[in-house]
């Protein structure tokens, strides 16, 4: 691995909450692999961040960059910030509003000759697409080329990792998506390792080759973007990520092998789910995601809407059965059915995801 955090803790130390910010994180990323590090506010993601970029001391575990150790809390190694070759984009650029924005490229790579400053800066601006906005002044531009400016300047250096924290965040969120598709295409161009905080999922599945999802200093699940969806390895990613909820199920055996009663009937494609040995009595919660409900008028099973929400192609439905149990479902938008209307539904789930009954709140 390129990049290698080995259970890495932060703790500051004038904290008053119970648990470390961070609490023993291990994850890689190869050369030139974009890294997303995804999770509710508060969970530790930028303070991992911070730690990868030397802006914080690693409590306990070891950050190890191309064979060198960034922070080893054991042998009580620490490089310095600018140590490290790792180039930061922020939530605010942080560019300079008296310098154009060539200089603004240039200013990481003063130590350069002048010819080879002038050929980087080049560069930068035409791998970002803006050289023509090199003598313009940065207010001049949009968020969105402010923010590939920011990041000109932060590669124009050569970093050997790129740290990115919620750099879309004061952005309208129709440009996210698509800027984070403009992003990896810019990273992976320069050949580019980078690692991004964002709570947002639509830009972490456009930019990241692996995601990470992090809850309460820990991280849940390190993996590709359809394994976090349709194989979830922990209740709280199953839940965080997509829209979905959890059905009381019993796995049984059944003539053609194990099988899942739900109120929505029988549900097969069980090749990487549990046994029924694995839960008591086979009695288990199984995920039921929006995609994985039908409409269907010709179905026995009916389900009242309670809730609609206009997405444009499709409806977001909040539906609940007559045995109690809601679900939801994505319907397109031309079912415009009414709050209140009952609709044939059935339940097509090619991924069987099963955990242990909840005891309590999720």
């Amino acid at each position: 691995m390129f990049l290698s955090l080995e259970s890495v803790s932060v703790q500051y130390p004038r904290s008053t909450a119970r648990r470390a910010a961070v609490e023993a994180v291990s994850l890689g990323l190869k050369a030139g692999q974009i890294g997303v590090l995804i999770g509710p506010s508060g969970c530790g993601k930028t303070s991992l961040l911070r730690a990868v970029a030397g802006l914080e001391r690693c409590h306990a575990g070891r950050i190890v960059m191309d064979g060198r150790a960034l922070g080893d809390a054991a042998a009580g190694v620490h490089l310095a910030p600018e140590a490290r070759r790792i180039g930061m984009v922020f939530q605010d650029y942080a560019l300079f509003p008296h310098l154009s924005v060539a200089d603004n490229v240039a200013f990481g790579v003063a130590h350069l000759p002048r010819a080879e400053r002038q050929a980087r800066v080049q560069t930068m601006l035409d791998l970002v697409g803006l050289a023509h906005a090199a003598r313009r002044a940065p207010h001049e531009l949009s968020g969105g080329q402010q923010q590939r400016i920011a990041l000109a300047r932060a590669l124009a250096p050569q970093p050997q990792l790129l740290l990115l924290d919620e750099p879309f965040s004061s952005l309208d969120a129709d440009l996210r998506e698509t800027l984070a598709q403009e992003l990896r295409a810019i990273l992976k161009a320069s050949g580019t390792t980078a690692l991004f905080v964002t709570h947002d999922q639509f830009e972490a599945f456009a930019l990241g080759d692996v995601i990470g999802v992090m809850h309460q200093g820990r991280l849940e699940q390190w993996d590709d973007a359809y394994t976090l969806y349709h194989r979830p390895a922990t209740r709280f990613v199953a839940g965080f990520i997509g829209h979905g909820v959890f059905t009381p199920a019993q796995i049984v055996a059944c003539a053609h092998g194990p099988c899942v009663h739900t109120p929505l009937g029988e549900l097969n494609d069980l090749d990487e789910c549990p046994l029924p040995a694995a839960f008591p009595d086979g009695h288990c919660d199984v995920l039921l995601r929006a995609d994985d409900i039908v409409h269907d008028d010709a179905s026995p099973v009916k389900a009242c809407i309670e809730r609609k929400a206009f997405r444009g192609s499709e409806f977001l439905y909040t539906l609940r059965l007559a045995s109690g149990e809601r679900v939801m479902a994505h319907v397109p938008s031309h079912h415009d059915h009414q709050v209140g209307e009952w609709i044939g539904i059935r339940a097509e789930v090619d991924h069987v995801v099963t955990f242990a009954r909840a005891t309590g709140a999720d």
